[in-house]
């Protein structure tokens, strides 16, 4: 007898329905292979969006005592919903899961909104906080999702399980796989914020290390004083390492700082290519005047085909897979621990 936490569901919120296909191709094979597909089903819902901006979801078949896995992309750039639409339709989407008395509730997230303002600098919002709040208080008893950007916010849930992924073993899959990788080669954290995310994969890689110090003007959003090299870069290749790349611009001003230090090639790998703003014409033109070789993200955030075509610097690696074996191995009740290993 197979032991599971039941019937395995999966819901797609309207921004996260790319990913969710993804996840469900893996998921619709292994069950095939398994002959149990009565023990997996992708479920039919409705997202509404009113002319007013409200939302409601609405499940549109039987789902009692299920163990269901809700996906949404909080940030969608092939979508016109906002951040804050996409985590009401979440929301709306758990609590109708709720209300359909699943057996469990998971949502799943690469990206949590709001993981920046995870601390209180002054007179301001810890936002991280009340979005753990609304989910759980929206009916999810677990939440998944992958490199978060300060894992205290696990702190923040009381009720529901944070369970956090993460992306390094796929994207060092991906710097081996273009020999991006040799004794010429030199990691290097874009700020202090990144050095033990940059430590690890130095220590993985075998390379060695450089840090960027920056001084910023906190009074101004994304404003960098002074920039200064920690280490050597001078006739090296460079690979930057970062959970994201937002407007881009501290990550430009980086790489110039570095190629006026004599790095050679550069390339940057995050979890998370945003690129909000105008941050995609910024890379393009540094691309265009050889301040960055590449920069690859992967499909946390969905891009497309077409972005691929149009921009020849970008690269993307894909982690549906990765999400979908541990979606797997959490309804099977195993250990997740040789997948993220692996």
């Amino acid at each position: 007898m197979t032991l599971d936490r039941g019937q395995l569901g999966i819901i797609a919120c309207d921004s996260g329905k790319a990913f969710a296909d993804a996840v469900v191709e893996y998921l619709k094979e292994k069950y095939s292979r398994e002959n149990r597909q009565d023990r997996f089903r992708y479920i039919k819902s409705t997202e509404t969006h009113f002319a007013n901006g409200e939302i409601k979801t609405t499940i549109d078949e039987p789902i009692r005592g299920m163990d269901v896995y809700i996906i949404q992309l909080m940030d969608d750039p092939l979508s016109p919903f906002s951040v804050n639409d996409n985590l009401m339709a979440l929301a709306t989407a758990a609590n109708a899961a709720y209300n359909s008395d699943a057996g469990s509730i998971t949502a799943v997230i690469p990206q949590f909104p709001n993981a920046r303002q995870e601390r209180r600098k002054g007179r301001e919002s810890v936002t991280a906080s009340m979005v753990a709040a609304f989910i759980e208080d929206s009916g999810a008893s677990r939440v998944l999702t992958i490199d978060i950007h300060a894992e205290a916010i696990a702190g923040f849930f009381h009720r529901a399980r944070l369970d956090n992924l993460h992306a390094s073993r796929q994207l060092m899959k991906s710097m081996i796989k273009r020999e991006l990788i040799n004794e010429n080669t030199v990691v290097v954290a874009p700020d202090v914020g990144s050095a033990e995310t940059a430590r690890y994969y130095s220590r993985e890689l075998k390379t060695d290390m450089a840090l960027i110090v920056k001084e910023r003007d906190y009074s101004k959003a994304s404003v960098v004083v002074e920039a200064r090299l920690v280490g050597t870069v001078k006739d090296k290749n460079v690979v930057i390492v970062d959970d994201m790349v937002a407007t881009g611009g501290t990550l430009i001003a980086a790489c110039r700082k570095l190629k006026e230090l004599g790095a050679k090639n550069i390339d940057v790998f995050c979890t998370f290519p945003f690129f909000n703003g105008e941050a995609i014409k910024k890379l393009d033109e540094a691309y265009a005047a050889g301040d960055i070789r590449s920069v690859t993200g992967t499909n946390a955030v969905w891009r497309g085909e077409k972005f691929l075509e149009d921009h020849p610097w970008y690269r993307e690696v894909n982690i549906t897979r990765l999400f979908a074996k541990v979606i797997y191995s959490i309804n099977h009740m195993e250990s997740i621990s040789n997948i993220l290993e692996s």
